[in-house]
């Protein structure tokens, strides 16, 4: 079983609130989503594992499992083109559930006229895979959002 911990401080708000028909209709996965702090902020591994993909907006990290989960930092954040993310490691890196991957403020995302939200989607699993989901509440980076077994 993978534990998958939140990458950022802020507001749990589950998959179905995301501005984005993509994720709100779990077509990428199922998952939770957080509104984070509006505040500069880093975005952390939420499992021990591999970074195999890795864009300013957004990463997947594959656990030993062989479970790949996605943080989104924003939604149609890719269209910043970068612009305000600070990448913090690199593609192939292994990381632990915590470190810091990506450098970024969500304010700025706003203020550039984007949603913050960020999904965090279980990739590949089906909805009956994971329990103890996260929809609703403060969460900090670390706190618990799901188990995927």
């Amino acid at each position: 079983m993978t534990t998958v911990t939140s990458p950022l401080a802020g507001r749990a708000i589950g998959l179905a609130a995301v501005p984005d028909p993509v994720f709100s209709g779990a077509m990428v996965g199922p998952g939770t989503a957080i509104d984070p702090a509006r505040e500069a902020s880093e975005a952390v591994a939420p499992v021990d594992g591999v970074i195999v993909s890795l864009h300013p907006h957004a990463f997947v990290v594959v656990d030993e499992s062989g479970h790949g989960v996605l943080t989104h930092l924003g939604i149609d954040t890719v269209q910043l083109n970068g612009e305000g993310f600070e990448l913090l490691v690199s593609k192939g890196d292994t990381v632990t559930r915590g470190q810091a991957v990506v450098r970024w403020n969500p304010a700025a995302v706003e203020a550039a006229g984007k949603s913050p939200v960020c999904p965090v989607v279980a990739l590949e699993a089906t909805a009956e895979s994971l329990t103890d989901l996260r929809d609703s509440g403060d969460v900090k980076a670390g706190d618990s959002l799901f188990s995927w077994n």
